[in-house]
């Protein structure tokens, strides 16, 4: 079980890093937009479209990686309070109810609508440069698989905490601001104090 955790949060962690890169990229076409939009009074046809597609490789490459590092937004007012065990068969069973019938939906379903765009080598109906957006759809099927990998992983990390009382260790965590707020508010104080 640890060992296909490792694996999935490593394919997790190394994807969402790979595809942030796409922040980079986006602000470089928005950049270069800039400049030919008001310096040369020449905008293009083809960089809102390339925007539109970072912004959904980004957002659909992202979610194994939120999830993997545990940086989903989620309402844990009443959760935190609960024993570690206790949190571990919450999630157990909310993964079988919510979480795979909606990844599991958007692979196969995903899978068909980008094999569709492949066939008939979907192009933008809404762009003036009809960019082909055919290849970006191919996203939408991987970023399913991924979920289901990371979900997996998700579910064997329960069943290693309802047996053991404690969670497994992640490779990367999101720290929670307070935490962050914390821990920095401390360091003041011990600053203050010498």
């Amino acid at each position: 079980m640890e060992a296909f955790i490792k694996f999935a949060d490593t394919l997790s962690t190394s994807m969402g890093k790979a595809f942030s890169w796409c922040i980079v990229i986006l602000m470089g076409g928005t950049c270069y937009e800039v400049v030919m939009a008001y310096v040369f009074n020449s905008p293009t046809l083809w960089n809102f479209d390339f925007s539109m597609q970072m912004y959904g490789a980004i957002l659909m490459m992202s979610g194994a990686y939120c999830l993997a590092t545990e940086a989903h937004v989620r309402g844990d007012v009443i959760y935190r309070l609960f024993s570690q065990k206790t949190q571990a068969w919450i999630d157990l069973v909310l993964y079988f109810i919510f979480f795979f019938p909606g990844v599991v939906a958007l692979a196969f379903y995903g899978y068909e609508y980008a094999a569709q765009a492949w066939k008939i080598k979907e192009t933008s109906w809404s762009s003036p440069a009809q960019i082909q957006i055919y290849m970006v759809k191919s996203m939408i099927p991987a970023a399913g698989i991924l979920l289901i990998i990371q979900g997996i992983s998700e579910v064997l990390r329960s069943i290693l905490c309802i047996k053991f009382g404690k969670w497994p260790s992640r490779m990367v965590v999101a720290e929670e601001t307070e935490q962050i707020l914390m821990r920095t508010s401390q360091e003041d104080d011990k600053k203050n104090v010498i």
